[in-house]
């Protein structure tokens, strides 16, 4: 491999990426639907189908278009919705994990990306929502 070639393969903005893949523990991140709903995420949308509703996200930070009625379900249990696979890097606003598969292949200096879990340059680091209430 050339230092031209190596170069190419690094990203210039590892955090922007969806599912790092640089060594055998294969890391990807996640958001919650849930907390989309929760938090009134601007970017949800929802529609009647067959006589259900499906919420999902218009920035396509995850693809699912998911149950409204399951996830409510499923969110009453100690276990929760859970996370969904994110398509691309998640919103400011958005709940994100990263999620690692086969922990147990990790090599001795550990992770070989650790920017991948940060949020993104020039990103900022908390966004504030008002709800005004009338009485």
């Amino acid at each position: 491999m050339t230092p031209k070639q190596a170069t190419a393969a690094l990203p210039l903005h590892p955090q922007d990426e969806a599912e790092c893949r640089r060594c055998a523990v294969h890391c990807e991140k996640v958001v919650y639907p849930a907390a989309c709903l929760q938090r009134s995420c601007p970017f949800v949308y929802a529609y009647e189908e067959h006589g259900h509703t499906y919420m999902g996200c218009l920035q396509k930070v995850f693809e699912a278009e998911i149950d409204v009625e399951m996830l409510v379900a499923a969110e009453r249990t100690r276990e929760g919705f859970g996370a969904v696979r994110a398509l691309r890097g998640p919103l400011p606003m958005c709940e994100a994990a990263v999620q690692s598969t086969f922990s147990q292949r990790e090599s001795e200096l550990g992770c070989l990306n650790p920017e991948f879990g940060e949020l993104p340059a020039g990103s900022p680091t908390f966004r504030v929502f008002a709800r005004v209430a009338t009485s």
